[in-house]
């Protein structure tokens, strides 16, 4: 077994995080969650019916166990702090954790965080007792600087929103998982396992992971696929990893044997 983690007050098993978004059914994303074994769903608030008026265009609460998942709400779709604090307190009004995933992205061609409005969201929200876990470009000294306020968790981007280009902020993440005070989570641009497997093997504590599973041929299996991976990398990081070698280094040794 993978060691457990922690954010906030809360531990957890699965290192996997799943999104909501892109599945062809609400049913073929409660199926997937069951598979992926993740402890952690995000939804994005503007899809959820919190008006209780049992909305059938925004039942996708109605697919999530509350007992079996942490439901985290998702800011996605503020255009800057304003709006990304109404929707938390919203959230939070409505009966829902009072936890966020705070995501601010104004441009919507590229979605990239704005460092800015984000700060200054979560420095609302930590005051307000939420805990907060901020998507943010790969910034080491943003992350520092979101740690300091006392955010739970930061959450880097691997590659833009949906690209499945994998870690190609790779550098900028492994100085933030160097300095960091608290949970590393990639977010974002995760398109196959093996992206996730190398997440964990750099030392990051999860992946969160939406679009590669959602638009699998089958998104269920897919959702093992990242299950394993995820596993598989963080018991390499507690092993410990080789040293990367210039030179070749023979397997087997070529003298000392036959004597």
């Amino acid at each position: 077994m993978n060691q457990t983690w922690s954010i906030a007050d809360r531990t957890f098993n699965s290192r996997l995080l799943l999104g909501t978004g892109k599945f062809s059914s609400n049913q073929t994303m409660a199926d997937s969650l069951e598979a992926s074994g993740t402890e952690i769903v995000t939804v994005a608030l503007r899809r959820a019916d919190l008006t209780g008026k049992e909305d059938p265009y925004a039942d996708i609460l109605k697919f999530i166990d509350p007992k079996r998942y942490l439901l985290l709400p998702n800011t996605s779709g503020a255009m800057n702090a304003a709006e990304a604090v109404r929707l938390a307190r919203l959230a939070a009004s409505a009966g829902l954790p009072k936890w966020v995933k705070l995501e601010i992205h104004p441009d919507p061609r590229f979605l990239l965080p704005d460092p800015i409005e984000t700060f200054e969201a979560a420095k609302i929200l930590v005051k307000e007792g939420f805990v907060v876990m901020p998507y943010i470009n790969a910034d080491p000294v943003l992350a520092k600087r979101l740690q300091d306020i006392g955010v739970a968790t930061v959450m880097p981007l691997g590659a833009p929103i949906g690209s499945n280009r994998g870690l190609e902020t790779r550098g900028q993440i492994e100085i933030i998982i160097e300095q960091a005070t608290v949970p590393v989570i990639i977010d974002a641009g995760l398109g196959a396992p093996s992206h996730a497997a190398a997440a964990l093997e750099m030392g990051a504590s999860a992946v969160l992971v939406n679009t590669a599973i959602a638009i699998a041929r089958d998104p269920r299996r897919m959702g093992e696929a990242f299950k394993s991976a995820v596993e598989s990398g963080r018991a390499a990081y507690e092993m410990g990893l080789p040293i990367a070698r210039k030179n070749a280094s023979a397997t087997s040794p070529l003298t000392g044997f036959l004597g």
